[in-house]
């Protein structure tokens, strides 16, 4: 079994300082370059612990700005991409965005933070989120729509893969009125999400049963690979909450994206500091290799 660290910094801040941090870390060879000074492989002597050898990188790299993982070797370029969509291909909470359009944001938001980071049930706090906005014009879905923001590097992660192969998909515990619309909007093969209810012009505060959760994300992600004959080990997937915990250790590469505290300490791979381009340096694309995006359009912003 073979395995490489990858070093993945912001654009031009991975420089050769911050290599020499790793020259006590032992059975590390030479640099194999995705992208200067952005991104690199470092190959692991097949006699060294590769965990230990993380574990020491890590420590020597503590509080800089540069994502260090451990990869495997072994079909390294995966044909199944399984996505969360809210604070990970896009900026948004959806449900934070409709509550401060109604004035309970904080109300909102709170609970959405502890949901996110696995402190209370994520079924019964979509319910009761949900529930603030009965009554409240259904129009609002329309008008939050208009300020989705993709994640950077989103839309260049979708072309990449999909150009190379790979089906792409949204796996969302937010909303199909907005996965709908991201996904025209990323160019990526399919969505899933969950159904909020409308009565007649008003939402009814409700959601359509059942939910979709960890489990169901987890399940889309077998389901998936099944569907496309693919084994688990040749996915990966991401995500930021603790409702994404589950599909993240199924998948053959499982990266916490800009995640909450509790889900980056329990996912293998971990992506802080990079954009969401960083999970193609992880299967070894070169930048070079990167597809354009089709350009922009009205479906919502790319930064």
């Amino acid at each position: 079994m073979s395995w490489i660290l990858s070093l993945v910094a912001p654009e031009g801040r991975l420089d050769r300082a911050r290599l020499a941090s790793l020259v006590h870390v032992g059975g590390l060879g030479a640099p194999d370059w995705l992208a200067p000074a952005e991104a690199c492989d470092l190959p692991i002597a097949p006699d060294a612990d590769p965990r230990a050898t993380l574990a020491a990188a890590r420590a020597a790299l503590a509080g800089q700005d540069v994502d260090v993982n451990l990869v495997e070797l072994a079909k390294r370029r995966k044909r199944l991409l399984v996505a969360d969509m809210e604070s990970t291909l896009i900026r948004n909470e959806m449900l934070d965005e409709l509550a401060e359009m109604m004035g309970i944001g904080p109300q909102v938001a709170a609970v959405t933070a502890r949901a996110m980071n696995g402190e209370i049930d994520f079924k019964q706090s979509l319910r009761a989120r949900v529930g603030l906005l009965a009554g409240r014009p259904a129009a609002l879905l329309d008008a939050a729509a208009g300020r989705i923001v993709a994640m950077p590097g989103a839309a260049t992660l979708i072309a990449t893969m999909r150009g190379a192969g790979a089906f792409t998909a949204i796996v969302s515990g937010g909303f199909t009125v907005f996965s709908r619309r991201v996904r025209e909007g990323l160019a990526a093969d399919h969505d899933e999400a969950n159904e909020i209810l409308i009565d007649g012009t008003l939402l009814a505060g409700a959601v359509r049963e059942p939910i979709l959760d960890a489990a169901g994300k987890a399940e889309a992600l077998r389901r998936l690979a099944r569907t496309h004959g693919l084994g688990l080990d040749e996915t990966i997937a991401t995500g930021d909450g603790a409702n994404d915990l589950d599909m993240l250790g199924l998948a053959g590469f499982g990266v916490a994206f800009r995640a909450k505290p509790r889900v980056a300490a329990a996912a293998r791979m971990s992506v802080a500091h990079g954009d969401l381009t960083a999970l193609l340096f992880l299967q070894g694309y070169r930048r070079s290799e990167f597809a354009e995006p089709a350009p922009a359009n009205a479906v919502f912003t790319r930064p």
